[in-house]
């Protein structure tokens, strides 16, 4: 604080200033600041201090409400008050709601068309508890049947199978067991989603209620669909959602595995074109009900990646909503206009840039499709079933799988079997896996040249695909992730690191791309996590990959899509969900926050106290003790994976041997048992790595062995097995056993939380599709953690993020795709929104 003591000149002048300059004093703990003093550069404040500033003053009456974009826009005391005077004097004139409006006004806000919510969306639904329980019994149920059903024609299969004689006569018999099965299990979620359903309108349902069940196995069943998975960016994916009720016209194509769920609300026009990653489910979760409403995209629209579309919403033709960027209810884009932002807002960026052809291509199209399912059904299937046909005979004990044995589980030659198949299947699988993903995707890549633009649906289109698909294996980066050996993982599938300046936390455990082929990273970059590399463009029709690069010495937050062109060099801080400039001039040395992004400090100076140890001799000493501690985290790492698949194998071969007669019940029943049994797994590996304690908040240097122990809970524990869990009653029971303090009835639509024993959910809160609670932040070599609460009532939107350190009041409101701070306090049934979120 030495460098703030000689600005203590400039004296407040109006009463704003005083209490202004009174908060601030108190927060940064001296007795006086001067109006004239730069929060970061004088004061050597940080983004949590002057959060906690702003939530202090909203608490004032008396006060305009300051949000972190008027922070960073205004960064001192002196021109923050004169930005705010008109809302300063509508404060003092009448105290209320009006504040708000008058500080909306003030700070620049969008200019967006919003229709006015239904009288019983702001009616909360009644919470019943003795529904919440009914419904979770009904869909325990539901999974059970469904689970006996897979297991018993699985084993008719694979007994149909068995009874044919040499390899030809079990190929043709795997194709036809398969492509019948594969045909099955498509149609139906369609059939579901009629006889259940209908056509979806705009309604709300209670959450809990019998109506809900409906949605919710619906939902399920449509979302876990393998056609959605395998066909996804086809013709083939768009047929399915028409099958399903959506209204989408010729040309279009869609990236997004967020499959849209109320299908009859989606209207999308001819060559339209929908990125990755973006949401648009004509549904979501507010206050107690299930929302429902349309979604309307004319002609030639384009959706930017990791976008987000509330329900009534709706676009004109040639329109473009770009990348991190989203609508709210009742935000509608004019003909022809371009809009990006968090509320969206008008821009005149393209985001569109790759020309589509005259024709449509049908016939290419045509052709896609039908050898995508030959694939399928002559390739993919009988490889799975005749694999699986081939183990069984392989492993001597199998001879007799049919034949039943009530002692299966005490079978000493059972576990010796599960041992080699899950060994093979984990560490056999891995190696032969690091070896496909350096080798077949360069010689693939040999057939596209960057900036050329190629026909989607042909050859060239395939091998793209292939490409991204084998080099994006997520296990390869959750094992290589957080640690110094991700980089020569990168650089072994082709990134381009040049000169690395190896921290030991380069990368995180999610880096997403299109080609590693033409990714650059500069030297001395840091990324958190959740990096997606966007190196291809696509158009109705076409497509081009060109080269991304990001600037050396920079540091890049979580949840960043990062297109090609983006317009930032070396030394810059890109903070969490911030979107990336296209235009204008490069930043370099500065900070970029939020969408639109605005530019904010690159760093300050508290953030600097551990700068002495990332140089010289004791970087070298820490890295290295990182460097093995990491080696055993990712062996501990393979241990509970290998761990994991040997139980789930042993249950999966005793209910193969407990087949025939009444034993079908045994099947089904142990086949369900070996899903259930993945909760139970990862909670007692998470609690042993945690020693049964609960963490505590932390500051530190990312070299400091807290840290080293915080980072092996985010790599060995799984998450990929909750979202079968999402919308039931036992998400919150696995919360619960993660440590988290979850009240009753909470709806989990696919919320994430990184810190479980850190958050704190009260009672009948709903947390929608694509949210997360990140209750740390890793900012170049520091690191910090708070606990986060979220109060009883309370609404996360779809896609909103929320930080560490922060507060929500009961019954308030966060909309889509936000981005809520660390540090900020939201009061009680108060509704925010944004990227950075502010009040609305």
């Amino acid at each position: 604080m030495g460098n703030s003591a000689g600005a203590l000149t400039a004296e407040p002048v109006t009463g704003t200033e005083m209490i202004f300059a009174e908060v601030l004093a108190d927060l940064v703990h001296v007795e006086q600041v001067s109006v004239d003093s730069h929060f970061f550069d004088d004061l050597g404040a940080d983004s949590l201090v002057m959060a906690h500033f702003c939530a202090r003053v909203r608490k004032r009456p008396d006060l305009p409400s300051v949000s972190m974009k008027d922070i960073y826009r205004h960064p001192t005391l002196r021109s923050l008050a004169a930005a705010l005077a008109p809302a300063a004097a509508a404060a003092a004139a009448a105290p209320g709601p009006s504040v708000a409006d008058a500080r909306v006004g003030a700070a620049e806000m969008p200019t967006v068309v919003l229709a006015k919510p239904a009288a019983p969306a702001e009616v909360a639904a009644p919470a019943r508890t003795r529904e919440y329980i009914v419904c979770g019994a009904l869909q325990l149920l539901f999974f059970l049947g469904y689970a006996w059903a897979a297991a018993l024609t699985g084993a008719r299969a694979y007994e149909w199978i068995s009874a044919g004689s040499g390899l030809r006569d079990i190929y043709l018999r795997s194709v036809v067991s398969g492509g019948v099965g594969f045909t099955v299990v498509c149609t139906i979620p369609i059939l579901a989603k009629w006889l259940l359903i209908g056509r979806w309108k705009p309604r709300q349902i209670r959450i809990w209620s019998l109506t809900y069940l409906r949605f919710w196995i619906v939902r399920t069943l449509v979302r876990s669909n393998p056609l959605a998975f395998l066909t996804t960016g086809s013709p083939l994916y768009v047929l399915y959602l028409r099958a399903l009720g959506a209204k989408i016209g010729p040309g279009t194509v869609i990236f997004s595995h967020n499959v849209p769920v109320c299908t009859d609300l989606l209207t999308i026009g001819a060559d339209s074109v929908i990125r990755k990653d973006a949401f648009f489910g004509c549904y979501r979760a507010h206050r107690g009900w299930i929302q429902t409403g349309p979604v309307t995209l004319g002609r030639k629209v384009f959706i930017g990646e990791k976008s987000v579309l509330d329900i009534n919403t709706s676009m004109g033709d040639v329109t473009q909503l770009g990348h991190a960027s989203s609508l709210h209810s009742g935000q509608q884009v004019p003909v022809g206009e371009r809009w990006h932002g968090s509320p969206a807002q008008r821009t005149d960026l393209n985001y569109a840039r790759v020309t589509s052809a005259r024709r449509r291509g049908t016939l290419r199209r045509f052709r896609f499709s039908t050898v995508t399912l030959c694939y399928v059904f002559f390739l993919y299937l009988p490889l799975v079933e005749g694999g699986a046909f081939l183990l069984l005979t392989a492993v001597p004990a199998f001879g007799k799988v049919f034949d039943p044995n009530a002692g299966a589980l005490t079978s000493r030659q059972l576990y010796t079997d599960a041992l080699a198949v899950s060994f093979v299947l984990v560490f056999g699988l891995m190696l032969a896996g690091l070896l496909v993903v350096a080798t077949v995707p360069r010689l693939l890549n040999l057939f596209i040249k960057p900036c050329t633009v190629y026909p989607l649906y042909g050859f060239r289109d395939r091998i793209h695909r292939a490409v991204a698909r084998m080099t994006g294996v997520k296990f390869f980066t959750h094992l290589f992730g957080d640690s110094s050996f991700i980089v020569y993982y990168l650089r072994w599938i082709g990134y381009d690191l040049r000169e690395v300046e190896q921290t030991g936390s380069n990368f995180g455990t999610e880096v997403g791309h299109e080609t590693p082929y033409l990714s650059t990273i500069g030297s001395g970059t840091m990324v958190a996590d959740g990096l997606s590399l966007m190196n291809a463009d696509f158009s109705s029709t076409s497509f081009r990959v060109s080269p991304v690069s990001i600037g050396g010495h920079s540091f890049l937050g979580n949840n960043i899509a990062y297109p090609a062109g983006g317009r930032t060099g070396e030394n810059c801080l890109l903070a969490t969900k911030v979107m990336i400039p296209l235009d204008g001039k490069v930043r370099e040395g500065v900070g970029l926050l939020g969408s639109p992004p605005f530019e904010i400090p690159r760093s300050v100076e508290r953030d600097s106290r551990f700068d002495h140890l990332s140089t010289g001799d004791e970087l070298r000493r820490r890295l290295r003790a990182k460097n093995w501690y990491n080696l055993r985290t990712m062996g501990v790492f393979l241990l509970g994976r290998w761990l994991h698949v040997f139980l789930v194998t042993v249950l999966a071969l005793a209910a193969f041997d407990a087949y025939g007669g009444y034993g079908q019940v045994e099947t089904g029943a142990l086949f369900a048992l070996s899903v259930l049994i993945t909760p139970v797994y990862f909670v007692l590996v998470e609690r042993g790595m945690r020693g049964f304690r609960r963490l505590e908040p932390k500051y530190c240097s990312i070299y400091d062995p807290y840290f080293w122990r915080h980072e092996r809970l985010w790599k060995v524990p799984g998450e990929a097995y909750l979202k079968m869990f999402d919308g039931t009653p036992f998400k919150n029971l696995i919360w619960r056993g993660l440590g988290v303090k979850i009240g009753k009835r909470v709806f989990d639509d696919g919320c994430y939380l990184t810190e479980r024993t850190l958050t704190t959910i009260g009672d009948d809160v709903m947390l929608n599709a694509g949210s997360k609670v990140q209750c740390h932040s890793q900012e170049d070599g520091t690191f910090k953690s708070d606990r986060t609460t979220i109060g009883s009532g309370c609404t996360i939107g779809v896609g909103a993020m929320v930080h560490y350190g922060v507060t929500m009041g009961d019954r308030s409101v966060l909309l889509p795709d936000s981005f809520l701070m660390k540090g900020e306090e939201i009061p009680q049934h108060a509704r925010w929104g944004g990227n950075p979120a502010r009040e609305m």
